[in-house]
């Protein structure tokens, strides 16, 4: 039998309250225990755990859509090895939402800047962004919440992008744009809290910043715009949005996250119908 008295999370101020209360004691929520369907996936999906499963299960989706859509994934019968079916082919990213200057100035796909960031063009390439998002990222829910990590996410992926568009680079993929945002968040909120523990994390968080620009000029096909345009736009928008010990989460905060949230499911949902409808139209 299920415990009416269990404590669960109350989906208002996310704070422990029994399931049976009639309103929450802290924000005033009424039934809060009572979550069926989308409102218990809205719930979910608003914790920092499930946050951050969603993006990184997002991530592998449209990795394994790639690969489904692209021609090599028919490697693996025809003799050219394991290693190309785990790399999607350059059309299928196209697809599916790579950007760039020619996706953007002869596509006119400023859609991408979004779908970009869930893109990956190989096996290790997804696996060193994932490691390095569940790294970063848990720290960054605790100072900034839900809300403003999706933003700072997003919109720092978004002016990452936008950033090498003006550079001029042709095709770009993956999440580290958005990465650099949640990096600048932190670098900002290191050197605005202060302290002991500010101090420690600027000193981290900048030491990680300057290994990544060093092995962006060592290693060839590393997209430093997309970097530095995260970074930066990272820092920005901690800078105006605040973290909780400073500014606590205000309707604005989650409009924003929520729009952002919104605006990224539609252009993924819109790129995988035309990536799907795409590829089959070749045949």
């Amino acid at each position: 039998m299920t415990d009416p008295h269990r404590p669960i999370l109350c989906p208002g101020c996310r704070k422990l309250v029994s399931s049976d209360e009639l309103t929450c004691p802290h924000c005033g929520m009424s039934h809060p225990g009572r979550l069926l369907g989308p409102r218990r996936f809205l719930s979910n999906l608003t914790s920092p755990s499930g946050w951050m499963r969603g993006v990184i299960n997002l991530n592998i989706g449209m990795y394994l859509l790639s690969l489904l859509l692209s021609h090599r994934i028919s490697g693996l019968m025809s003799g050219s090895g394991p290693l190309s079916a785990l790399s999607p082919d350059d059309h299928s990213l196209l697809l599916l939402g790579a950007t760039g200057t020619y996706p953007i100035g002869h596509l006119h796909r400023w859609w991408s800047l979004v779908s970009a960031n869930f893109l990956h063009g190989s096996l290790l390439h997804i696996f060193l962004n994932m490691m390095a998002f569940g790294q970063i990222a848990p720290l960054v829910l605790r100072q900034y919440g839900v809300y403003r990590t999706s933003s700072l996410y997003i919109l720092g992926g978004v002016v990452g992008f936008l950033i090498s568009y003006w550079a001029g680079v042709v095709v770009t993929i993956g999440a580290s744009a958005a990465i650099c945002g949640l990096v600048g968040a932190l670098l900002y909120y290191g050197r605005s809290r202060g302290g002991p523990f500010g101090q420690i994390i600027f000193r981290q968080v900048g030491g990680a910043v300057i290994m990544l620009f060093i092995f962006g000029l060592i290693i060839p096909g590393i997209n430093n715009w997309g970097h530095a345009g995260g970074l930066v736009a990272g820092i920005v928008l901690a800078f105006l949005l605040g973290y909780e010990e400073k500014r606590r989460e205000n309707r604005f905060h989650r409009l924003l996250g929520f729009g952002c949230i919104l605006a990224t499911a539609v252009i993924l949902l819109s790129a995988l119908t035309t990536g799907v409808f795409g590829r089959f139209a070749l045949f």
